[in-house]
């Protein structure tokens, strides 16, 4: 079964609504460099994920610019995953890996995700601008990402332009560890359809 993230949750209305969906993990988004309306502070990402049941993962979703500046947010909010955006060399990410606790996650182009391989607890593999973000609402090319899940030793999570309508048949197509919705289940920037998350979550992860 595919694993469902339901990402950018800034409310605890919007988090007890996806927790009550279905989804596996909610991202709380802190400290980037882009400009998104689901970013939230530092305090309120601490709130919401000490506000997350247990077994739902809860994962920080940040793009500090230096790995040390990342490890401090994580030893704050104490997330279950820290899932890290931008430009960090592997051994950044080593390093970062070795600060942290739980898991960490790297966002990548299909064309970078190699690189990155077993430096990483996993790979989330999305359809990145040019600063290294996310959230972009465009698909990439999942036959691309197919050969990535076959070849790659790390957990392959699809993003990139996921929908209701549509992640079905990216799930068949790729088969994904997960996938990571944000911007496609929203009904205005920065908050969530109930109706949009509880359609993705039947779909992704292939729920009756």
């Amino acid at each position: 079964m595919t694993r469902v993230k339901i990402c950018g949750i800034t409310t605890r209305e919007d988090l007890e609504m996806v927790v009550d969906a279905g989804a596996d993990a909610v991202g709380f988004i802190a400290d980037v460099s882009t400009d998104t309306p689901r970013e939230i502070s530092a305090t309120r990402a601490v709130e919401l994920a000490r506000a997350a049941p247990p077994f739902v993962t809860t994962v920080l979703v940040t793009m500090a610019e230096r790995p040390e500046a990342t490890a401090d947010l994580a030893s704050r909010v104490q997330p279950d995953v820290v899932q890290v955006h931008g430009d960090l060399s592997s051994g950044d990410l080593a390093y970062l890996s070795a600060k942290v606790q739980g898991d960490v996650i790297k966002a990548v182009s299909p064309e970078d995700a190699t690189q990155y391989d077993t430096v990483a607890d996993a790979l989330l593999v999305d359809s990145l601008d040019e600063s290294g973000a996310g959230g972009t609402g465009e698909t990439h090319d999942w036959d691309r990402t197919a050969e990535l899940v076959d070849s790659l030793a790390s957990p392959v999570v699809l993003a990139g332009g996921l929908t209701p309508e549509n992640v079905g048949e990216a799930v068949r197509r790729v088969e994904p560890f997960a996938v990571d919705v944000a911007s496609g289940v929203e009904a205005d920037p920065g908050r969530k359809d109930p109706d949009a998350v509880s359609a993705f979550v039947r779909a992704g992860g292939e729920r009756p």
